[in-house]
């Protein structure tokens, strides 16, 4: 095989969740500009979400694969997503993937590829990748923090996370419990663990260092692998049509006047979140964006979901937008000067590119965690619980007013704007480095079966 004078063929396959499937979908398109082919390899209707974010100019070079997911009485195929999907079903969807492990095997038949990319839920895609001689590199999608701390306590349980600054607290050891619930006989730590070792000696994380080098550091130590960073792999607002009355909306609203408020695509707000949030945002007078999301199939109108009077007593202050709103175009825009959010990382690293400072109101799994990096670093604050577990409409308030208006907020606006600078000035700095490790698993590869 000569690497020179052809493109890389890499196949990518994510865990079914569109947090999981974008920052893939970004690498791709980055990788295209560096001599790689990409077969990306989804569910249809996950693909079908993907095809308009696909310019023409990526026709030939990012090919679309799909992976049929058996057919199981309560797991239609709308909902071969996480998109939409009532919680109780994510284990049924997790055990459909997993027997969809014999399609995805006549698909590396089908292209041989050479190299798999893929997630860290689906232990049987390197195993197969393996069984055909193909390397194969985990890309979890998740941080550094999460990462290190997840493997700290699976590698020295009972032993203190070194990082005192995190400040751990029962919110972090909840999603530690999480990642230990069983599907298809398996604990999500369990597939991780799984995946890591039986894949290549090398793995992707979408992070720099500037922001998490010490969790990144003490993750590649506890692995004794190579980490290779991939930046914060956010997606380019376009000029999209859809959804430009928010824009129009916006560009009404003085400069980071108004705080952006989304709790990601896989997240439902309970009525009570719903009535804090909603009480919370009209004590702190200030404008706002509110994203509110439901469960594929409930069917809830958003007025009755809102409080008695909500949108009379906040006027033309506020917008509240059902289902899906463009995330990286509004982060983007002038107006914005806060975003309150669920802590997603994918979330974070668009806030963290477009110098929105963070209002963190972690939710589960990995974004306790998230959001005390977020305080750690200076980028946000985070809203605290009370001894019920519940967030206060009060404290909202008051974080919302003392990171857009307060002076008090100055230090989080202005390390929100430095990181924004860094990550701008690094450029993709960080992709050529993936590049560069991806050609030389193919090379190693080479040099193995040239001397076989």
């Amino acid at each position: 095989m000569d690497l020179k004078r052809r493109s890389i063929r890499v196949l990518m396959l994510p865990w079914l969740a569109h947090g999981h499937i974008s920052p893939f979908l970004e690498l791709a398109k980055k990788l295209t500009n560096r001599n790689f082919l990409i077969y990306f390899c989804s569910t249809p209707i996950n693909l079908n979400s993907i095809k308009p974010k696909l310019s023409s100019k990526y026709s030939f070079s990012i090919q679309l694969v799909e992976l049929h997911l058996p057919s199981l009485p309560e797991l239609p195929p709308h909902y071969h997503t996480t998109n939409g999907l009532p919680l109780h079903l994510m284990n049924t969807l997790k055990t459909a993937f997993d027997m969809a492990s014999p399609s995805f095997l006549n698909i590396l038949k089908t292209l041989k590829p050479d190299l798999l990319i893929c997630d860290h839920l689906q232990p049987w895609a390197p195993s197969l990748a393996s069984s055909l001689n193909i390397p194969a590199i985990i890309f979890p999608t998740n941080s550094a923090i999460m990462m290190a701390f997840s493997l700290h306590h699976a590698k020295n349980p009972g032993e203190e996370f070194p990082f005192p600054s995190i400040n751990i607290n029962d919110d972090m050891v909840k999603s530690i419990n999480f990642l230990h619930s069983a599907s298809n006989g398996l604990t999500d730590m369990d597939r991780v663990l799984q995946c890591l070792e039986r894949s290549s000696n090398t793995m992707l994380l979408k992070t720099f260092r500037q922001l998490e080098a010490k969790y990144v550091d003490y993750s590649s130590a506890l692995l004794k692998k190579k980490i290779v960073l991939a930046g914060p792999l956010v997606q380019v607002p376009d000029n999209e049509d859809e959804k430009i009355e928010i824009i129009k909306w916006l560009d009404s609203r003085g400069q980071s006047s108004t705080v952006f408020v989304s709790f990601g695509s896989e997240y439902f707000l309970s009525k009570e979140e719903r009535e804090d949030i909603a009480h919370g945002l009209e004590l702190s007078k200030v404008n706002f964006i509110w994203v509110v999301r439901f469960p594929v199939g409930e069917k809830v109108k958003l007025e009755e979901a809102l409080p008695n009077g909500f949108a009379e007593r906040i006027g033309e202050r506020g917008l509240v937008v059902e289902g899906w709103a463009p995330q990286a175009m509004i982060l983007s825009h002038s107006s914005i000067g806060g975003f309150v959010s669920h802590c997603g990382w994918s979330s974070m690293m668009e806030s963290m590119k477009f110098g929105v400072p963070i209002i963190a109101m972690p939710m589960h799994i990995d974004q306790p965690l998230n959001a005390r990096l977020v305080e750690d670093v200076g980028v946000g604050l985070e809203i605290k619980r009370n001894k019920d577990g519940r967030f206060e409409r009060e404290e909202l308030a008051r974080v919302i007013k003392e990171v857009l208006v307060y002076k008090n907020g100055d230090a989080v606006r202005s390390k929100a704007r430095e990181m924004s600078e860094h990550i701008k000035k690094n450029g993709d700095q960080e992709i050529d480095g993936v590049a560069d490790a991806l050609v030389k698993l193919c090379e190693m590869k080479t040099n193995s079966l040239n001397q076989d």
